[in-house]
């Protein structure tokens, strides 16, 4: 009976051993195909402490809940370069998801990358530089949910095995060299979808014929949703075409060009004739009139003409002189021009914005100020003027100053300093080319702390004080690249006409009246700001195929589903050594953008942890600017 329970014993010990064993050597065996993956694409680009035997603790590396084999590898945006080795990935045999995207990889894929991944849900390979086919292997994956191939140089054609993934939701092959036809596709959970910019040819698949049709342009595909197949009815048309009917429409064209020159010509007539007319008329108009603006771009136009038709009715002199109205300056800044220097500058319109255009106004002394053309003003004079005092009152260094301001039944204007660099807006979104500038982590970080400090200095007037219109138009750059607030104080003036433009992308869900806008209405279109610093992603475009889904909606998407380095700005991904105080800020931003106002932080609290995060991140690089981070004087 003893030697029969410790032959027991010994067997179940042994049976142990062995399942301990294995489950050692498959975790072992996962470690050193990640070292190898390793070697090959760039090392050091992997921060993995190599001292430390168990893989699960790397950096983008996720083990199964029991830890006993690498469940996903996710290395978007890492720098990495090269090709991927046999022999490395291919063996990570329990792998779900591969995340690659926005690196440098190139080279065909190898052929044992997929073959023994049979678990795989989820590969991301997009913006790299991989060439060749797809692996046959691929089409052989159960599981796959999300394949996604885009911006490679990936070549070869589509395989009706296509057929065999079965659960697949999203394909993406834009931005490739794929070739042949498309085959018909029989994949019931498709959703996302998209052919373009490959050299596809021949007539898209009947199961494809709803679809939009920029997942196709870029090919030489036809049939719905693009052109019919054979060039349609137009061609024939164009076929049917007689010598009489091209000599008919040449000699139309000609009467036509007759016709045209004809009105011309009792056009002009006409308008010397009335010219002595709207001359008189001018001389018994009362009022300002501000002539229709010209575009973005052009001088001489608005306050410049403006300036020449006050001086042919004499009033000019009169208004400048205070007989009539004038420019009220604020306490905090010299009369150094009136309005009447205002009229003779030369103008440039900057833009047109939510409250009104904005010109560049260049006065002969050599001051340039900004003036800016308000519009759907629903307030009374007197509500107008004890606003307006109340803005010209605030006074911080992170806010765009108001100096003057101009009222009379038809026209209101601002006077602001004018700032050099323009708009964050213009900065992040502007030029895409070449020749960009790229915006660093930095830059970025304190751009985000001089507009934090800017509206917390804002809601620390009062309770009910908020800005009620902030998104990154409104942040103005000087030459040295720091933020300024601007528009602050202006949401109460105007009417609902203009409610559509201000609201777009930025107004928190539960703002229905967006001239009553809370501290925690601005806190969360503050949070949408710092997503579209961080992510590079305009608020107001749209993001995905899927309708309704807004940049803060997005991000949390992504951030649960993938590891939160994938929605970085490429331009961000660069500066590995940061990526720690990105992701803080990224929580931080996703914070203020709680659904709920009372679920939000205070702009106290969003900026005291701005001014945390930028002293860690730029104390090593930069010593000396720890200083210039400390809360400044109000």
């Amino acid at each position: 009976m003893k030697m029969r329970f410790q032959f027991v014993f010994c067997f179940a010990a042994a049976i142990i051993s062995i399942s301990i064993f294995f489950s050692t050597a498959d975790l072992a065996g996962d470690r050193a195909a990640l070292l190898a993956l390793r070697s090959a694409v760039g090392g050091r680009a992997l921060l993995w402490n190599l001292s430390e035997p168990n893989a699960c603790s790397w950096p983008g590396v996720q083990c199964s809940s029991d830890r006993k084999f690498v469940a996903e590898l996710h290395l978007p945006g890492m720098g990495l370069s090269g090709k991927i080795p046999p022999g490395s990935i291919g063996n990570l045999t329990g792998l779900q998801t591969l995340s690659l995207r926005y690196n440098a990889l190139s080279g065909p894929l190898p052929p044992d990358l997929f073959s023994s991944l049979r678990d795989l849900r989820n590969v991301y390979l997009q913006h790299n530089f991989f060439s060749g086919p797809i692996p046959g292997a691929v089409f052989s994956l159960p599981n796959l949910i999300r394949l996604n191939l885009a911006h490679n140089n990936f070549s070869g054609s589509l395989p009706a095995s296509i057929n065999n993934l079965t659960r697949l939701a999203t394909l993406y092959l834009q931005e490739n060299q794929f070739s042949g036809s498309i085959p018909e596709l029989h994949l019931p959970g498709l959703i996302q979808f998209n052919a373009s910019d490959n050299q596809f040819s021949g007539p898209i698949p009947a199961e494809l014929s709803g679809r939009d049709k920029s997942e196709f342009q870029g090919n030489s595909l036809c049939g719905p949703p693009l052109d019919l197949c054979g060039g349609g009815g137009q061609s024939k048309s164009k076929k049917k075409l007689s010598g009489g009917a091209i000599a008919g429409i040449v000699i139309g064209c000609v009467v036509g060009f007759l016709l045209i020159l004809l009105l011309l010509f009792f056009l002009c007539r006409k308008r010397a004739e009335n010219e002595p007319r709207s001359a008189a008329a001018a001389n018994k108009q009362s009022e300002i009139e501000i002539p229709q603006e010209k575009p973005a771009g052009t001088l001489g136009g608005g306050l410049a003409a403006l300036g020449a038709r006050e001086k042919e009715k004499g009033k000019a002199d009169a208004i400048a002189g205070g007989n009539g109205k004038h420019l009220v300056f604020f306490t905090k800044t010299p009369r150094s021009f009136d309005l009447d220097d205002l009229l003779k500058a030369s103008a440039e319109v900057l833009g047109k914005g939510t409250f009104g255009t904005a010109y560049k106004a260049v006065l002969e002394m050599g001051l340039t100020m900004v003036v800016k053309r308000l519009r759907d003003v629903s307030v009374p004079e007197n509500e107008f003027k004890e606003k307006i005092e109340e803005v010209g009152k605030m006074n911080n260094e992170n806010l765009v100053p108001l100096r003057a301001y101009y009222y009379s039944r038809d026209e209101k204007l601002l006077v602001y300093d004018y700032i050099a660099m323009g708009s964050l807006s213009a900065l992040l979104h502007g030029n895409k080319g070449a020749g960009r500038t790229p915006l660093n982590w930095e830059t970025r970080a304190s751009i985000a702390l001089n507009a934090a400090r800017g509206i917390s200095y804002l809601h620390s007037q009062g309770p009910s004080t908020s800005h009620g219109n902030i998104k990154s138009s409104n942040i103005l750059l000087t030459k040295s690249y720091e933020g300024r607030v601007s528009d602050f104080g202006l949401a109460q003036l105007i009417g609902p006409s203009s409610t559509p433009n201000r609201v777009d992308g930025y107004r928190a869900p539960e703002v229905t009246e967006p001239r009553k806008v809370s501290q925690k209405a601005d806190v969360y279109s503050f949070g949408v700001l710092l997503l579209e610093l961080l992510t590079g992603k305009a608020p107001t475009h749209s993001l995905t195929n899927e309708e309704g889904i807004d940049l803060p909606r997005w991000v949390q998407s992504i951030v649960r589903e993938e590891w939160s380095a994938e929605v970085f700005d490429l331009e961000l991904l660069r500066y590995q050594n940061v990526e720690e105080d990105m992701v803080q800020l990224l929580q931080l931003a996703v914070d203020c953008t709680a659904q709920y106002p009372d679920q939000r932080p205070s702009m106290a609290e969003v900026t005291s942890q701005i001014e945390d995060l930028c002293r860690s991140s730029f104390q090593d690089s930069h010593g000396d600017i720890i200083d210039d981070i400390e809360q400044p004087n109000a």
